[in-house]
């Protein structure tokens, strides 16, 4: 349908529609009433309410429907990423937070809650610790949701650190963030963080994305995990997390479906014990935790239990 067919907003929705689902976007309805949305102030049932009320069409619709059908990514036009309670800021230079990492902040948050409610932290307040935290969607989540907890997050692009502190600054969360390499962050926490979250980059050094929103705008340095299996930097942020975490204390990290057993052998080589699986809402492994081990390295065993 030509725009010039479509009078009103909801014309000019269904005709959106029409060019994202032609274009392969993969909910092109719900994108076309996002982005009416957005010019529009406006949220999801407001933009279905004026629009079977015969709203105009808002001024630049048409120009940023074509945008995204060159799947230039949906969150990066609206330039907000939900990610649980909180609306992040994002754009060129971060990654885009995805729903399978909350997986990661809801075992994170259950174990800070859990230190919270028995006063089981060492001394004070837990401390948490988010290696690569990207646009600090983890580490902010935490601070978000266990208020009484330390949390601090390490970055190394200087772009997304700039992301991760312009969320910091909006949602006036205590975040404490440094843009360094994760495999070196926080010396001073060594052997005194009770929880430490991680989704690191794990795509395999030849694998390329399907999706052009992630190949062309995700950054790199947030993708690929290195090596052929790229657990690389997976294997990193275990190993630094073992050398930030006080015995007993819980490490969790997203990673893909297929590398489930391979980062259940990262942790027990990292000396982790009750290592288990989480499960995305679709049935996946994508994420695998456990507790830092009070004799070290050697002495990790495995719990086969899978969680959801």
């Amino acid at each position: 349908m030509d725009w010039q067919e479509s009078e009103d907003l909801a014309g000019a929705v269904r005709a959106a529609a029409a060019q994202l689902a032609e274009a392969g976007v993969q909910n092109p309805v719900l994108d076309a009433e996002l982005l009416a949305g957005h010019l529009l102030g406006m949220g999801l049932g407001e933009v279905r309410a004026v629009a079977l009320r015969g709203a105009q069409i808002p001024p630049g619709y048409p120009e940023l429907v074509a945008q995204r059908v060159r799947r230039v990514p949906l969150q990066h036009l609206t330039g907000i990423a939900p990610f649980r309670h909180l609306e992040l800021a994002v754009g060129p230079g971060v990654f885009i937070p995805r729903p399978e990492t909350e997986i990661v902040a809801q075992a994170a948050i259950e174990e800070l809650q859990r230190l919270v409610s028995c006063a089981q932290a060492p001394v004070g307040a837990p401390i948490a610790i988010d290696l690569g935290t990207g646009s600090g969607a983890l580490a902010l989540a935490l601070a978000s949701e266990v208020p009484e907890a330390r949390v601090y997050a390490v970055e190394l692009s200087a772009l997304a650190a700039a992301w991760a502190e312009r969320n910091i600054q909006r949602t006036g969360l205590a975040v404490t963030l440094q843009q360094a390499d994760m495999r070196e962050a926080f010396p001073e926490l060594e052997g005194r963080a009770d929880v430490v979250v991680s989704n690191p980059p794990y795509i395999p050094d030849e694998a390329v994305p399907v999706d052009p929103e992630v190949a062309e705008h995700d950054p790199e340095l947030a993708l690929y995990g290195g090596g052929p299996e790229g657990m690389t930097l997976p294997a990193a942020a275990a190993h630094r997390a073992a050398k930030l975490l006080r015995p007993g204390g819980y490490f969790i990290m997203e990673h893909a479906e297929s590398q489930a057993a391979a980062a259940r052998r990262v942790l027990l080589a990292e000396g982790f014990a009750e290592v288990e699986g989480h499960r995305d809402l679709t049935g996946r492994d994508r994420a695998t935790g456990g507790r830092l081990a009070a004799n070290g390295r050697k002495h990790g065993h495995q719990s086969e239990r899978m969680s959801t």
